[in-house]
C-alpha cells in the first residue's frame, strides 16, 4: 500500500494505549479527532497511527498526510489537500470539485495535521468529502475538535511517568550522543518529568539542555521559574501553562544571540534552509558569521528540529515554539522589518528559479519551489497586505509562470494571479507579465473567455507603454489560444509575430522554445511536416546547448510524430518515451497525456493493438483534468480517430473495448510505467474498480468532444499514411 508519510527521525516512544485507543476508533469511525494542548503529541501519535495501518495495509489507496498548520489562507485549503494528494489538474475545475471526483471510490486515510487556524472551514470541507466519498476515512490532528457528525474525538492526554521518563532518558542520550546522563540521576529525571507534566515537548526541550546542564540544575532552573510565575506554588500547574512555562524557561536559558535568532526564525513558514536564515536574520546584533553555531545551538536544545530530503538540509521550528517566538519578535518592535526581508529573499528566489529554470538544473529548480511554497506564499501574502506593495506580489505570481504551467499547478496558480490582478496597481511590468501568464494558465486550463480578456488587456496596454517584451508574450499565448481551437492559419501568424518580438529584444528562454514548437505544430497540421520537424530539431540543438529538458520533450513529441509518419515506429517509441518520462518529472499533465495518445498509434502499428487500446484507455481516464479531450480539437483528435479505427480492426470491436477499458482502470503511476516498460505493468499494482472512477459522469462537452475527429480531415498533416 502507497504511505506517503515523512520517515521518523527518532524512535516513538510509549503511548502503547493511546495507539490502541486511536486504533480501534479508526476502524468504528470515518473521522476521528485527536485534540490536546499545544505539544502534547498530537502529530507524533497520528502519525504512528496512520503508518501502522499502512503496514497493516488496511487502506488499499494508501494514507496521505496534509499539513496545514503554515496555511492561513482558508482560499488555498482546498489548494493544500490537492498538492497532499499528489493531484495534477490543468483544467478550471475548481479544486473542490476535483478532490471530490478523486476520492469518489478511493479507500484511503487522509491524515490533516495542524488546522486549529482555519477549524470552520476545514471542518466544512472534511462533511463535503466524507459525504460524497463513502471509502474515505479522516484522521485529524489539532487544538480544537471539528464538530462535525460522525466525528469520534480523542483528547490526548500527557505521557504517564512511566512514558515520560524512558522519552527523557531517550532524547537526554540523543542530545550527547549516546551517552545517558540520566544514569545515577533517575530520582531527579523523575522529578523533572512530573514538574513538566509529562508533556513530549517540554520533555525534549529540557533533554536537549543537557548538553551543557546536570539534570539537577535542569530540575533547579525549573523549578524557580515556576516559583516564579506561581508565587511559590508547588501544585500541578495548567497544562497549557506549563507548556508555555517551560517555553519560557527554555527562553531564559538562551543566551542573548540564541532569542534574537528564536524570534526571528518565527518568520518562516514551513520549512527553511541556512542560506535563508543567514540573509534575513542577520543584523550588527547577529553577524551572518554567527548565524550557523548559534542556530547549531537552537537545534542541540531542541528549539529547531532538522529534516533531511532530496533538496538537502532543511529546518523547521515547531508551530509552539514559532508561535512563542512571533510574540517575541513583535515585543521587539521588528515584526515588520523582517516580514520585508523575508519577501525580499523570496523574491530574489523566484528570480532565480525563473532564471534558472533555463539550464540543466530544471529539476533541481521545480523541487526548490515545491519545497518553498509555503514561504512564496507567505511573501506574496505579505505583499498584498500593502497597496504600495502590490506590485511585488504581481511580479511573484508572474515569475512562477513555469511553476504553475510546467510543474502542474495551474489551479493554485490561477488562483495568486487573480488574486494579486485584483489589487490596485499601475500598468507597469509586473503587473502586465502577471496578465500574460494568467493568459497562459486559462488557455491550459480551456477557459478561451479568461484567456482572450486577460491577454487582450495585456496587450492593449503593452503596446501602449511600449514594453515589447510583453507585446511578444501576450501575441505568443494568443497564438496558442488559437492553436488549440483549430484556428490554424491566425495560429501560425500570432505565434510568428511573437517569436519575430522576442528575437528583436534578445528573448531565449524555456517559453519562447515552446513558442517555436507551437509554432511547429500550426505548420505541421496544415500539413507542412518537413517545416515541422526542421523547427522542432532546432528547439532540441537549442535545449542540449542550455541542458533545457521540458521544452525539448515537446519538441520530441513533434518529432515522434513525424517518425511515425515516415514509418519508423521503432525511433517514434524511443522518442516518446523520452518525453513522456520528462512530462512525468515535472507533474505535467498535458505532456504526459499527449504522449500516451501518440504512443498508442505507434503501438498499433508496431503490432500490438491490445496494448494501444490498453493505452488509449489510460488516456481517456486522465483527460478529464486536463479538460476537453484534446482539446476539444479536430487537428489534435485526428490521431487518436486513426488508432482507434486501425486497433478496432485488428482486434474486433468486443476486444478493443475489453482492452480500453481495463487501460481506463490503470492510475497515472502506473499508466506512465507501464508506457516507459514497455506495456508491462508494476508488480502488485492495483486496477480502480472503475473505469471512470474518481470522475464526473461525461457530459454534453465531452460527448461533443467524442463527435470532433469527424471534421479532422479538413487539416490532419497526412493522418492517411
Amino acid at each position: 500500500m502507497r504511505s506517503h508519510l515523512p520517515a521518523e527521525l527518532n524512535r516513538f516512544v510509549g503511548r502503547d494505549r493511546e495507539l490502541a485507543r486511536v486504533d480501534r476508533l479508526l476502524r468504528e469511525a470515518r473521522l476521528v479527532t485527536v485534540t490536546g494542548v499545544g505539544g502534547v503529541g498530537k502529530t507524533r501519535l497520528a502519525l504512528r497511527a496512520a503508518a501502522t495501518a499502512a503496514e497493516q495495509e488496511r487502506y488499499c489507496d494508501g494514507v496521505r498526510l496534509v499539513e496545514l498548520s503554515s496555511l492561513n489562507d482558508p482560499a488555498l485549503l482546498d489548494h493544500a489537500v490537492v498538492e497532499a494528494l499528489g493531484l495534477t489538474d490543468h483544467t478550471a475545475r475548481a479544486p473542490r470539485r476535483l478532490l471530490l471526483d478523486h476520492l469518489a471510490e478511493r479507500e484511503l486515510l487522509l491524515v490533516l495535521d495542524g488546522f486549529e487556524q482555519l477549524v470552520a472551514d476545514c471542518a466544512e470541507l472534511v462533511r463535503g468529502l466524507l459525504r460524497s466519498c463513502p471509502r474515505l476515512r479522516v484522521l485529524a490532528a489539532g487544538r480544537l475538535p471539528l464538530r462535525i457528525e460522525g466525528e469520534r474525538m480523542f483528547t490526548l492526554a500527557p505521557m504517564n511517568e512511566r512514558d515520560a521518563l524512558l522519552l527523557f532518558t531517550e532524547r537526554a542520550a540523543d542530545s550527547r550522543g549516546g551517552e545517558r546522563p540520566t544514569e545515577g540521576h533517575e530520582a531527579a529525571a523523575a522529578e523533572l518529568c512530573r514538574r513538566l507534566d509529562g508533556i513530549p515537548l517540554a520533555l525534549e526541550l529540557a533533554a536537549g539542555r543537557l548538553g551543557t546542564l546536570s539534570v539537577e540544575q535542569l530540575l533547579r532552573r525549573l523549578d524557580d521559574r515556576f516559583r516564579l510565575l506561581t508565587g511559590g506554588g508547588r501544585g500541578v500547574l495548567p497544562r497549557h501553562q506549563t507548556l508555555r512555562t517551560t517555553i519560557g524557561w527554555s527562553h531564559e536559558l538562551c543566551t542573548g544571540a540564541q532569542r534574537l535568532l528564536w524570534a526571528r526564525l518565527s518568520v518562516f513558514a514551513g520549512a527553511f534552509d541556512l542560506e535563508a536564515v543567514e540573509y534575513i536574520c542577520v543584523g550588527p546584533d547577529l553577524p551572518q558569521q554567527d548565524v550557523l553555531d548559534v542556530l547549531g545551538e537552537l537545534l542541540d536544545q531542541s528549539v529547531v528540529v532538522r529534516e533531511d530530503d532530496a533538496g538537502g538540509i532543511r529546518y523547521r521550528l515547531l508551530d509552539t515554539v514559532r508561535e512563542y517566538g512571533a510574540e517575541w519578535l513583535t515585543a521587539m518592535g521588528d515584526e515588520e522589518r523582517l516580514h520585508r526581508r523575508h519577501r525580499d529573499w523570496y523574491l530574489g528566489l523566484a528570480t532565480w528559479c525563473e532564471l534558472d529554470w533555463f539550464s540543466p538544473r530544471q529539476a533541481e529548480v521545480a523541487a526548490r519551489v515545491e519545497g518553498e511554497l509555503p514561504n512564496l506564499r507567505a511573501a506574496m501574502e505579505f505583499s498584498l497586505a500593502s497597496p504600495e506593495d502590490a506590485h511585488l506580489a504581481q511580479y511573484l505570481a508572474g515569475t512562477l509562470w513555469f511553476y504553475w504551467a510546467g510543474c502542474g499547478r495551474l489551479a493554485e496558480g490561477r488562483h495568486w494571479l487573480t488574486q494579486v490582478l485584483d489589487a490596485e496597481s499601475e500598468h507597469d511590468s509586473s503587473r502586465l507579465k502577471a496578465l500574460w501568464v494568467l493568459g497562459y494558465v486559462a488557455v491550459l486550463q480551456g477557459d478561451a473567455v479568461a484567456a482572450i480578456a486577460a491577454l487582450q488587456e495585456c496587450r492593449e496596454e503593452a503596446e501602449l507603454r511600449g514594453d515589447a517584451v510583453a507585446v511578444a508574450y501576450a501575441m505568443h499565448r494568443s497564438g496558442c489560444l488559437a492553436l488549440v481551437t483549430d484556428d490554424m492559419p491566425r495560429a501560425e501568424e500570432l505565434l510568428r509575430e511573437a517569436l519575430a518580438g522576442y528575437e528583436e529584444v534578445g528573448e531565449l528562454n524555456s517559453n519562447v522554445l515552446m513558442g517555436r514548437v507551437e509554432m511547429a505544430m500550426a505548420v505541421g497540421f496544415r500539413g507542412r511536416l518537413d517545416e515541422a520537424v526542421s523547427v522542432c530539431e532546432h528547439v532540441v540543438e537549442v535545449c542540449e546547448e542550455h541542458g533545457e529538458r521540458w521544452a525539448r520533450a515537446y519538441a520530441l513529441y513533434v518529432l515522434a510524430y513525424a517518425a511515425w509518419y515516415a514509418g519508423d515506429p521503432a525511433r517514434a517509441r524511443t522518442l516518446l518515451r523520452e518525453t513522456l518520462a520528462v512530462s512525468h518529472t515535472f507533474h505535467d499533465l498535458v505532456g504526459t497525456v499527449l504522449t500516451l495518445e501518440m504512443l498508442a498509434l505507434v503501438e498499433v502499428d508496431a503490432g500490438d493493438p491490445a496494448e494501444a487500446a490498453v493505452l488509449q484507455g489510460a488516456a481517456e481516464r486522465i483527460w478529464p483534468s486536463v479538460g476537453l479531450p484534446l482539446f476539444g480539437s479536430a487537428y489534435f483528435y485526428a490521431a487518436h480517430v486513426l488508432c482507434e479505427e486501425r486497433t478496432r480492426e485488428r482486434l474486433g470491436d468486443a476486444a478493443y473495448e475489453e482492452h480500453r477499458r481495463r487501460g481506463a482502470r490503470i492510475e497515472t503511476e502506473v499508466a506512465v510505467a507501464r508506457a516507459l516498460g514497455g506495456g508491462q505493468e508494476a508488480d502488485g499494482v492495483r486496477e480502480l474498480p472503475s473505469a471512470r472512477e474518481g470522475q464526473q459522469p461525461e457530459g454534453p462537452a465531452h460527448a461533443e468532444a467524442r463527435r470532433l475527429p469527424l471534421r479532422a480531415e479538413r487539416g490532419d498533416g497526412g493522418l492517411k499514411r
